[in-house]
């Protein structure tokens, strides 16, 4: 078959910029500027991270919060879509139990399910469940729940690992921000400095709970100074009415969120889409750090038999949202409302630092693709 000048002039094209796309995610990571690119490789699975700064600055009157550096949160929980694409990248076969029989069977949180035989087994997002439903409540981008401290650490791994598709092994799942190898003591591992199948720090991993709480409560600097009672930038507590009002979080307040009804009833979903308390997210631009579900957290980051979780969940009272409230579990504890967000450690460079960056490369990008159609 001929091909054309302009179909190989198109297809070098192609490719050039295929490259400098490459190469402008591979400066991304160097950097921390990743936000706005979206990964070259796996499942290409988008992950949004807000920036945390103002260094230290621990609260008075609990202590928590005083973080030494700056450092980028999920601005949302890890949702059933985003675990639905890491089991099926990774759990064909499931040795590590990263599925849960609950996440398809408790319609209070379904969820996901499974098809297929071990192996070749296939996952599928499913929900939400009952009479009473309101547009927050859809299937993929409710929070994921019945994931333990490990489940999350594991998915921590696969997204530093560059989400690859395989068994699960050093590469995939058990090691990369944290070592799994002795996951089996039921101690909680620290994380690693740096990850062995990159040979950089780990991109992904869980916050510690300074980190979780200065991104939740904290005001902000200045005259500001100090941290909100509720994630929701307010010390009163929160309405629990989806939508665009102000101070708003998916708890127990008399009634229920979703139905808006005192009575808890079986096989009706509770929980509600990340993000859907649109005026609602915290000082530096979280959502539902109170409410919706429990949220992991590392402690203080050592090896031990506990790690943390805080937040509270869409079945607590208004006292279980307070940044006065926390809790301790075995890290291997599961619950239908227990979920988790990922942190970074990687520091955002300065706005100038990245338009400067992103300016060199694409004149880099467009110097190399200029040579290659006049021949210089």
């Amino acid at each position: 078959m001929r091909i054309t000048w302009q179909l190989r002039k198109t297809c070098r094209l192609a490719v050039m910029a295929a490259w400098c796309g490459d190469m402008l995610a591979a400066a991304a990571v160097v950097t921390g500027v990743a936000a706005s690119v979206a990964p070259c490789w796996g499942q290409g699975l988008d992950y949004e991270l807000v920036a945390v700064r103002d260094a230290g600055n621990a609260n008075d009157v609990t202590g928590y919060g005083g973080v030494s550096y700056d450092f980028r949160i999920g601005t949302y929980e890890v949702t059933i879509g985003q675990y639905a694409a890491f089991l099926n990248a990774v759990a064909k076969a499931d040795p590590n139990n990263l599925y849960s029989t609950a996440m398809a069977t408790n319609q209070t949180i379904a969820g996901i399910s499974r098809t297929g035989s071990s192996g070749s087994y296939a996952y599928g997002v499913t929900g939400p469940f009952g009479a009473t439903q309101i547009p927050q409540a859809t299937a993929a981008n409710r929070p994921i729940t019945y994931v333990c401290w490990f489940d999350a650490a594991r998915f921590a791994n696969w997204m530093s690992n560059g989400q690859p598709t395989g068994l699960q092994g050093p590469a995939t799942t058990e090691n990369g921000a944290y070592d799994l190898s002795d996951w089996l003591s039921d101690l909680a591992l620290p994380m690693n400095p740096i990850n062995p199948n990159t040979g950089s720090v780990p991109l992904y991993r869980i916050p510690t709970e300074n980190e979780w709480y200065k991104a939740a409560y904290y005001r902000g600097g200045g005259a500001h100074a100090g941290y909100w009672t509720y994630a929701t930038r307010s010390d009163a507590a929160p309405g629990n009415v989806p939508g665009g009002a102000a101070n708003e979080a998916n708890y127990y307040a008399g009634v229920h969120t979703v139905t808006q009804s005192a009575t808890f009833v079986q096989g009706q979903n509770y929980l509600t889409d990340i993000g859907s308390f649109t005026a609602s997210p915290s000082g530096y631009g979280t959502f539902d750090q109170s409410g919706n579900v429990w949220e992991w957290n590392d402690l203080a980051g050592a090896s031990g038999a506990f790690r943390g979780l805080r937040g509270g969940g869409c079945d607590d009272e208004v006292s279980g949202l307070a940044s006065s409230n926390r809790d301790i579990r075995d890290p291997a504890s599961e619950s239908g409302f227990y979920g988790f967000r990922l942190a970074s450690p990687v520091a955002v460079p300065e706005p100038s630092t990245c338009a400067a960056l992103a300016a060199g490369f694409a004149f880099g990008c467009w110097h190399v693709l200029r040579r290659r159609e006049t021949g210089a």
